[in-house]
């Protein structure tokens, strides 16, 4: 008789795995990081490990799958805002804020390495749009309200703010006394700056 799957204990596990790697992955790089060293950082053994994930790559795919519908669940959080400017300064803090994980600047090195491969290629990409898309809504609402300028159309100004979030987490990635804490407070006065009318 088969077993039941628990879909709770099944996806609380495979967030496991994924965490493990991206310590991992950090700390030895995507070329690096072997199935066993995430193995051992998780607690699991092989055969489980592959049960989640048939390679090491599906389970990079696995890590940006799960940032993108961080970015695409971001969304109901500011439903209920009605300060369009407050929500875009708010979304630059929450990058800043992720990076901040210890983890980041070697994880984003890591997937460096490999956004050559068509499938992290894509990955990065539906991310970005991703990004792109929490932001756009609330760059219209800012410029209807007059909150923010309005010189640039809102695809420019979403463009603009993606580029200022995603460098400061590639700057974090490659200088080492550039961190996310030290750096937040610039970056959320440079974003405000920018949309200033």
């Amino acid at each position: 008789m088969a077993r039941t799957v628990d879909p709770a204990r099944h996806e609380a596990r495979r967030l496991v795995i994924i965490d493990a790697a991206l310590t991992v992955f950090a700390e030895r790089g995507y070329d690096g990081a072997t199935t066993a060293a995430i193995c051992r950082q998780a607690g699991i053994g092989s055969g489980t490990f592959f049960h989640y994930f048939p390679t090491k790559l599906d389970l990079l795919l696995a890590i940006l799958t799960l940032g993108i519908q961080e970015a695409r669940e971001a969304g109901a959080v500011f439903a209920d805002r009605t300060d369009p400017l407050g929500v875009l300064l708010d979304i630059v803090r929450q990058g800043a804020d992720d990076a901040a994980d210890p983890r980041m600047p070697g994880f984003v090195r890591a997937v460096g390495g490999v956004m050559h491969q068509p499938d992290v290629a894509a990955k990065l990409a539906e991310d970005a749009q991703a990004q792109r898309d929490l932001l756009r809504p609330w760059v219209a609402k800012a410029q209807r309200a007059g909150e923010i300028r309005t010189d640039l159309t809102p695809d420019r100004i979403t463009s603009w703010l993606y580029l200022l979030t995603d460098g400061f987490l590639g700057r974090i990635a490659d200088e080492e006394n550039f961190t996310a804490e030290g750096e937040k407070a610039t970056l959320v006065d440079t974003a405000r700056r920018f949309l200033a009318p």
